[in-house]
């Protein structure tokens, strides 16, 4: 069944943060999205220019409404639009037809260009929304509002204390549970973009539909991370001043756990002709490593397709499978009788890889890339 998504936050009329962002990032990862509005602003990449409200009561209704007829394995929540709706979104979550839904809670505060969307009236009503919450992202700045980790924690939800605010090149991301402490950390380079209007939104919109799918909370969080840092890699560069994200631009970079063919590599003997070849066929290049005899093309679905001189026989192929839970598939093989020839590991060009043979002796490689399969350093 398609995982049911609901969003309570404000509509940004530049479409680069709130309801615009959570729909775009839902539906990519294969969820359906359902919204209850709680302001309507006026914002693009320079700022805000105005906020009206939108009633608790209406608020109230359009949940009601999809509640009714759609149901909801999980809430997202972002702008609340003020104390009044803070408080009765979380009275109205704790009735039986919700108490199924996992809460992720964006705590939003102020937009990336520094315009405040929530005064101080309704950051205490946050607590409310606490109580009820799975998981709380907050920035470093809306953490520290909150009262810091321990205020949080206390109300029971895990914490998703988010690094991007802080200094330095490397992103720190920590993942805290109330009753077992830090339970994961991600460490990632700071990607260098003025286009990070929306951030917020997606990642926890992202973990909303893990969860909605079932997954842990754990690797709902993993991949959320994976979707934002590929939709700010594949930002449109629109605006002048803080651009909205690609969302639109993800494609299945490792963002699910099943094998998928995104990779074959081709023997070639003549490295110059193969390139002209397939840049003829209509393939755009996006590695060139003429000393290792080594190129990449992407298609325009995100598939790509690799020729190799020297790498085996003409007429040979080495067949990539993908998983963003590489260890996991490999383990499971493992255990059915399949045989490696190479276990999982860490490759110096950033994939960790598993190698093994087919009953006709044609080459697999199963591996997990994340954003380094569209992304890796050496792009063109």
């Amino acid at each position: 069944m398609t995982a049911r998504v609901l969003i309570i936050a404000g509509s940004d009329s530049g479409g680069g943060a709130g309801i615009q962002a959570d729909i775009k990032t839902v539906t990519m990862l294969g969820g359906h999205a359902m919204t209850a509005i709680t302001a309507i602003t006026a914002q693009n990449t320079m700022g805000v220019q105005g906020v009206h409200a939108v009633p608790a009561e209406m608020v109230l209704m359009q949940i009601d409404s999809v509640v009714a007829d759609i149901g909801v394995d999980a809430v997202k929540i972002g702008m609340i639009g003020s104390a009044a709706t803070a408080a009765a979104v979380a009275e109205r979550l704790r009735r039986p037809d919700m108490a199924g839904a996992a809460v992720v809670f964006d705590p939003v505060m102020v937009a990336t260009s520094g315009s405040v969307l929530a005064d101080a009236d309704t950051i205490r009503a946050f607590e409310t929304l606490l109580d009820r919450a799975a998981v709380a992202t907050p920035n470093l700045g809306e953490l520290a509002a909150l009262g810091g980790e321990a205020a949080v924690l206390a109300h029971g939800c895990a914490l998703l204390a988010k690094g991007g605010h802080g200094e330095g090149d490397t992103v720190v991301d920590r993942l805290i549970e109330a009753d077992a402490g830090e339970v994961a950390r991600w460490e990632a380079p700071r990607i260098a973009t003025m286009n990070t209007h929306g951030t917020g939104c997606t990642l926890a919109s992202a973990i909303a539909t893990g969860l909605a799918q079932g997954m842990p909370l754990e690797p709902a969080v993993a991949r959320a991370r994976d979707f934002v840092r590929l939709a700010l890699m594949d930002a449109p560069g629109l605006g002048e001043g803080h651009g909205p994200m690609g969302q639109q631009g993800v494609r299945n970079d490792g963002l699910f756990t099943g094998p998928a063919l995104n990779q074959l590599t081709l023997p070639a003997t003549d490295y110059a002709a193969s390139v002209a070849f397939y840049k003829q066929m209509g393939l755009t290049q996006i590695v060139d490593s003429s000393a290792n005899g080594y190129a990449r093309f992407e298609a325009a679905n995100g598939v790509t397709l690799s020729i190799h001189v020297g790498d085996g026989d003409a007429g040979g192929t080495t067949t990539y499978l993908e998983s963003g839970a590489l260890d996991a598939w490999v383990a499971y093989l493992a255990r059915r009788g399949v045989r490696f020839d190479q276990m999982p590991r860490d490759e110096e060009w950033g994939w960790r890889e598993a190698r093994l043979t087919d009953p006709a002796g044609n080459r697999l490689c199963l591996y997990q890339a994340g954003e380094y399969r569209r992304y890796p350093p050496w792009r063109i």
